[in-house]
């Protein structure tokens, strides 16, 4: 990154506040409505609110405040985060605070990628927010601190080097007063890490990577007297979760490279599409599980984990559930990393199910179709399209946005493999789908079971929106072609909808301000897949969006 160029706006009147976050207040977010200092809602990833202000009684008068340009064409998929009436925005090619009242521009920093960086830039989870800075990344792998109150660069450190094929997608977060970040790149030529920073010097204090080097632990999942290990993949691009009673942080990691299996020999690949716990001021690896051995599909991890206390077979126990890329909803014990429970939430084909005494996937036909050389299709292609799912601990239910598309793939003829290169190993193809296919779903689950207690399907279109649930029985989330919904809880009915200027492809938020809730969301078409679905039909064009209700009047 060769600098970051600032732009304040002069003598405007900042919302009178401090701008120290502590680790208790993150820890606590939920405390304090006014603020929202955590992905999804807080550290435990529930994308859940407790505010209920706005119901399901009276969302229909739920109206725009204001709006505002975020000045980028790449795609908005990261969500706001909120402190003390200035609410920040990040995207690709900018960073933003404005007044959560107006939307008035207070600063605005803009992104400059180093020379020779030409990808566009997108960021994925929100700005993280920690002691009066703002901490991001930037796509030609640099973690950044910015001053919030002036957006001016505090200090900037890069981790790796675009042209090995790293680059930085998604957000950093704070656990334990550490900074912690990860990379993606895992289509090249790269070895997965995640890094332990001082947020206030921006000294490294560990590394830890995704793929162990000869002699150390996992390293046996590898080839011996080979150096595939070296460019393995299990990228971290999206952010983690953290348990500030067991002092944990878990991270999912990514796909094992190539995914050709043949360079790796077809062996599990540890630590690729895994979970790891982690102590977050060492980078200690206390526990992991591997979701997908072998990971041929791209299906991943690094989906977050979500956090919560179940009480299973009468007894209570601390869980981590995530919805993977690869068709199953997993509950496992975050106190050992011990899977509980692993359903199919949407249509699988490569697995018939989870075997429960090995917790290994149970193979289909698929694998070996692949491995002879046929072009195969898969489902799924993803089960969400890396978007937060939400978790109401007053319901014990899940609520997600999934896709039901394939994944059509065959080995590629050859895999040079050159650094800095993508090789995948396969050739791949999209789809054709037919008017009128259900190609994803909303849906309410229950994640120890798999049981759906309401599915309304999407046709044409997926979603790629995650979803917030309230207090007040409603549900948050957004369609590709623009529409802002409210839905039920109970039943998946739509209560409320508005057309915002573009695609929906992140997270709400809500909070309050002055005593009134505010539910703000982030509008932009683009990301890695979704766009190929509605991209000559939707604008681009990135804007965010603050809504409240509309006060009642007396009527004669």
């Amino acid at each position: 990154m060769k600098r970051m160029v600032l732009f304040a706006t002069l003598f405007a009147a900042w919302p009178a506040c401090g701008f120290t976050q502590t680790m208790d207040e993150i820890v606590n977010n939920g405390n304090n409505p006014d603020n929202v200092l955590a992905h999804s809602m807080g550290l435990d990833r529930k994308s859940y609110s407790p505010l209920k202000q706005i119901n399901k009684s009276n969302v229909g008068r739920l109206v725009p405040l204001w709006s505002t340009s975020l000045m980028n064409d790449w795609g908005e998929l990261s969500a706001p985060a909120v402190y003390n009436g200035v609410i920040y925005a990040i995207n690709g090619k900018w960073t933003f605070a404005l007044d959560v009242e107006t939307g008035r521009q207070l600063w605005r920093t803009a992104v400059e990628p180093e020379s020779g960086v030409d990808r566009h830039g997108i960021t994925r989870g929100a700005p993280v927010l920690y002691n009066g800075k703002l901490f991001r990344v930037t796509v030609d792998n640099h973690l950044v601190a910015l001053d919030m109150k002036t957006g001016k660069l505090v200090w900037s450190q890069k981790f790796a080097e675009a042209k090995e094929g790293y680059y930085a997608t998604g957000a950093p977060m704070i656990a334990n007063g550490v900074l912690i970040s990860g990379m993606s790149g895992g289509e090249s030529t790269t070895r997965g890490f995640l890094d332990g920073w001082d947020p206030d010097s921006g000294k490294r204090l560990w590394r830890r990577y995704t793929i162990p080097a000869p002699g150390e632990p996992g390293s046996e999942t590898w080839p011996a007297n080979s150096d595939a290990w070296t460019r393995g993949g299990g990228p971290t691009w999206r952010s983690g979760s953290y348990d500030p009673e067991l002092d944990l942080v878990y991270w999912g990691t990514g796909n094992a490279e190539p995914y050709d299996p043949r360079p790796r020999g077809a062996m599990d690949s540890l630590y690729t599409s895994s979970v790891l716990a982690l102590r977050p001021k060492t980078g200690e690896l206390v526990c992991f599980h591997q979701y997908t051995p072998n990971d041929i599909y791209d299906v991943d991890a690094t989906d977050e984990q979500v956090l919560a206390d179940l009480v299973i077979e009468g007894q209570p126990r601390k869980v981590m559930i995530q919805a993977n890329k690869n068709g199953f909803m997993y509950v496992l014990d975050r106190t050992n990393c011990k899977p509980i429970a692993a359903n199919a939430y949407v249509k699988v084909n490569w697995a018939t199910g989870i075997d429960k005494e090995t917790s290994r996937p149970i193979l289909t036909d698929v694998y070996k179709k692949f491995l002879a050389g046929d072009e195969v299709e898969i489902f799924p292609s993803r089960g969400t399209n890396a978007t937060p799912i939400a978790f109401n601990p007053n319901t014990g239910l899940v609520y997600a946005s999934t896709w039901n598309v394939a994944r059509i793939q065959k080995l590629a003829a050859s895999n040079p493999q050159s650094l800095g290169s993508v090789s995948t190993g396969v050739v791949a193809r999209n789809p054709r789908a037919n008017p009128g296919e259900v190609v994803g779903a909303f849906v309410a689950l229950d994640p120890l079971t798999g049981d759906k207690k309401w599915e309304t399907p999407l046709t044409d279109v997926p979603g790629a929106a995650g979803v917030l649930a309230t207090g007040g029985g409603v549900l948050f989330t957004g369609k590709l072609t623009g529409e802002f919904l409210a839905f039920d809880a109970n039943t998946g009915k739509t209560l409320w909808q508005f057309k915002v200027s573009s695609s929906v492809n992140a997270t709400a938020i809500t909070y309050t301000h002055n005593g009134r809730q505010y539910v703000s969301v982030a509008s932009g078409l683009g990301g890695a897949v979704a766009p190929r679905f509605v991209q000559a039909s939707v604008p681009t064009g990135g804007s965010l969006w603050t809504f409240a209700l509309m006060p009642e009047t007396n009527r004669p």
